[in-house]
C-alpha cells in the first residue's frame, strides 16, 4: 500500500475519533440528566451523582406528572412558542419584504434602528416591560410572554430575512404584477413561500429563546395554572428542602421538546445554512 493512501486512512481515522470524542462530550449532559432524574437525594450525595442510578427511580417522573402540574407547565410553555412563533415568523417576513422591496424615505435609517434590538438583552427591559404590560392589564395573560418574546426576535429575523429576499429575483414579482397580483396576494402566494428555508432557522432560534427563557416568565406570570415549563420546574424545589431527582425529572422533560423539535426540522436548517452559504 502507497505511503499516501496509508496517511490519508490515518488521517480519516483520526478525524472520526476526534469528532467521536466532541460528540460524546455533547451527549454527555444530556446522558448525566437522564441519570440524574431517576435518583433520589440519597444517592445523589452518597457519592453517586454522575453514576447508574441504583436503584433506578421512576417515581420521580410519576411524581412530575401528578403533582408536580408538569401537564399544564407545558401546555403553557406550548401556547406560548406557538403564539411567538406563528406571530414573529409572520411580521419578520412582512417587515424584511416592506425594508428590502419597497423604497420609501429613511428606509436604511430603520433597518440599522431595528437591528440596535440585537444589542439589548431582553432582561435589561424587564421593569420597562413590565409597567408598561400592567397598564395594558396583560400581567397573568400569555401576552405577557408572547409580546416581548416576539418584539425581541423581530431584530436577528429581519437581519438573517434581509439577506434572503436579496437573492431572490425581482422579476418573478414583476411577472406576477403583470398577471394582476396585488401586493398582498404576490407576498402571500409566491414570496412568502420562498422564503421558508429562513424562517426554519429563525425559528428554531426563537424556539430556543421562548422555551427556555425564565425571567419574564418569572415575572409577569404569578398564577400558578399559566406557569410556563421553566417557572414551573424551578416551583418544585421546597421551602426547606428539595427533592433533587425530581427536579432532574422536570429538567429533562424540558430538554425533551427542544431534542424532538431540533430532530424534525434539523436537515431543514442545515440545507438553509448551507443554501445561504452558497448563495454569500
Amino acid at each position: 500500500m502507497r505511503p499516501q493512501l496509508i496517511g490519508k486512512k490515518i488521517l480519516a481515522i483520526g478525524l472520526h475519533i476526534i469528532f467521536i470524542f466532541v460528540a460524546l462530550i455533547q451527549v454527555y449532559p444530556l446522558i448525566w440528566l437522564a441519570f440524574f432524574s431517576l435518583k433520589d437525594n440519597a444517592q445523589i450525595f452518597g457519592g453517586n451523582v454522575a453514576g447508574f442510578p441504583q436503584p433506578v427511580i421512576w417515581g420521580n417522573y410519576n411524581y412530575v406528572a401528578t403533582k408536580g402540574n408538569v401537564g399544564i407547565y407545558f401546555l403553557n410553555s406550548l401556547i406560548v412558542t406557538i403564539a411567538t412563533l406563528a406571530l414573529s415568523s409572520l411580521l419578520i417576513a412582512m417587515s424584511a419584504y416592506g425594508l428590502v422591496r419597497m423604497r420609501w424615505k429613511l428606509q436604511n435609517a430603520v433597518y440599522f434602528y431595528l437591528l440596535l434590538g440585537l444589542m439589548i438583552p431582553i432582561h435589561a427591559v424587564l421593569l420597562p416591560l413590565f409597567i408598561v404590560l400592567q397598564n395594558l392589564s396583560m400581567i397573568n395573560t400569555y401576552w405577557a410572554l408572547v409580546i416581548p418574546y416576539t418584539v425581541f426576535a423581530i431584530p436577528f429575523g429581519i437581519s438573517v430575512m434581509r439577506s434572503t429576499l436579496l437573492g431572490i429575483p425581482k422579476e418573478i414579482e414583476e411577472s406576477a404584477c403583470i398577471d394582476g397580483c396585488n401586493a398582498y396576494r404576490m407576498f402571500f402566494r409566491i414570496v412568502f413561500p420562498l422564503l421558508r428555508g429562513s424562517l426554519v432557522t429563525i425559528s428554531i432560534f426563537t424556539f430556543l429563546s421562548c422555551w427556555n427563557e425564565l425571567m419574564l416568565a418569572i415575572t409577569y406570570l404569578n398564577k400558578q395554572n399559566l406557569k410556563t415549563l421553566t417557572a414551573g420546574v424551578m416551583s418544585l424545589c421546597g421551602q426547606f428542602s428539595t427533592d433533587w431527582g425530581i427536579i432532574g425529572a422536570g429538567l429533562f422533560i424540558t430538554v425533551l421538546p427542544v431534542l424532538i423539535f431540533y430532530c424534525l426540522i434539523g436537515k431543514k436548517i442545515q440545507g438553509s445554512l448551507l443554501a445561504g452559504a452558497i448563495k454569500g
